[in-house]
């Protein structure tokens, strides 16, 4: 493909990736006796594919999101009262239109990240700026960006995203300059941009985290207007991963000496 004849001229018009898979379609417009606009509009149609995920994968890369936890990887199974349908429908990524939130709460290793993170990348599909990080590396990464001078970029950042993820809230003590920051971010947000927050607290509980009641009755009535309450309640998926394995375990034959 280095030596292809065209080369030099797709590289002049940026279209060097259609050598990919122009020999394919060369011999695929042979066998079907295909019209040259529509041997043109296969080699478009690659193109166009390409640079698409290309753009997902540069999108996923600075997202923060993991590739690997998405809608078809989460087992609904393990969670019979969980709503599939109300997360089919949030998948659409409709309420990101409507800025609207999402707050998942449940005890620890019940998906709540995973369901969080497939959403994310659902809106990456769709051409959305997401940007997703554990809230309190997120809190402390924005507070060292003062001094480095990265404060208005990273802050800019996370405001003008189409979707922040905001995950583990109350999990570790915050600081009282880390707290200033999640209420200017929830405050600057409202009704411009859409939050999602997962929390292995009670949502009853999550005023103690602002440790301040003025800031967290305002931060709370703004996250929680226009937003979608989804309280999942089940077994650990590590819990059950360990209980299985050892349950294999046990039914494995046992070597003999």
């Amino acid at each position: 493909m280095m030596t292809h004849p065209l080369l030099p001229k797709l590289r002049q018009l940026k279209l060097s990736g259609m050598l990919n898979t122009l020999d394919l379609r060369a011999e695929q417009a042979v066998q079907e006796q295909l019209a040259p606009i529509e041997f043109l509009a296969l080699l478009l149609d690659d193109e166009l594919e390409r640079r698409s995920q290309q753009r997902l994968a540069y999108r996923l890369a600075q997202s923060g999101c993991d590739a690997q936890k998405t809608l078809p990887r989460f087992d609904f199974s393990a969670l019979p009262g969980l709503n599939r349908t109300l997360i089919q429908d949030l998948a659409t990524c409709t309420f990101i239109a409507r800025h609207e939130n999402i707050l998942l709460c449940g005890p620890t290793g019940v998906g709540k990240s995973h369901l969080a993170n497939a959403i994310g990348i659902e809106a990456l599909k769709r051409d959305l700026r997401v940007f997703a990080r554990p809230i309190h590396r997120l809190l402390v990464d924005l507070n060292a960006s003062r001094a480095s001078g990265g404060f208005p970029r990273l802050m800019a950042r996370i405001l003008n995203s189409d979707l922040l993820i905001l995950d583990d809230f109350g999990l570790q003590t915050l600081a009282p300059s880390a707290i200033q920051d999640l209420y200017e971010i929830i405050s600057e947000r409202y009704e411009r941009g859409s939050i999602i927050v997962t929390s292995n607290r009670a949502f009853e509980e999550w005023h103690a985290v602002f440790a301040n009641d003025l800031l967290a009755s305002a931060a709370l009535d703004r996250l929680t207007h226009h937003a979608h309450l989804l309280i999942i309640t089940g077994e650990s998926y590590r819990q059950r991963s360990r209980r299985k394995e050892a349950l294999d375990q046990a039914k494995s034959p046992k070597k003999t000496a």
